[in-house]
Parts: C-alpha cells; structure tokens; sequence
C-alpha cells in the first residue's frame, strides 16, 4: 500500500495515550480511571503493548460513559 494511503487510515486500536487524548485527558488521569473502574473499555495485551479498540471507545462515550462493570453488563461481558 502507498505511503500516502497509510496515512489516511484511522487506526483500529489505540495505546493508552492515544485513547486519553480521545476522552480529553491526560494519561495519568487516564490511568487513574483505569484502576477506579470508571472507563468502561479494557485494553487488549499484545505481547508487552496494551491497546484500546477505537470502535469501543467511540461506543463506550456514546453510551454516557458507564464505569466498567456496567459496560461489561451492557455488553454481555462477565
């Protein structure tokens, strides 16, 4: 794929500082949230990296922004 098309395309999944600057927030407080249960989305390890799914996220603020254990709910996850 040209160079040029690579640049357009949105990513899939995002680091946690990339998914911070998505909510608005900085990525200590992103963190901080992480642990407190308060952003719904989980990451997904590969290997050493840790990614948020963009989709979620996107979905997770659509839906007010629930802490974890009601998105999980929300989401048939247990």
């Amino acid at each position: 794929m040209p160079e040029h098309s690579m640049r357009q395309l949105e990513p899939l999944a995002v680091d946690a500082r990339e998914a911070a600057a998505l909510l608005g927030l900085s990525r200590s407080m992103f963190y901080k949230m992480m642990e407190a249960g308060r952003i719904g989305p989980r990451g997904h390890r590969f290997g050493k990296a840790v990614r948020f799914s963009v989709a979620e996220l996107r979905a997770w603020a659509a839906a007010g922004m629930p802490p974890r254990h009601e998105w999980m709910m929300l989401n048939g996850d247990t």
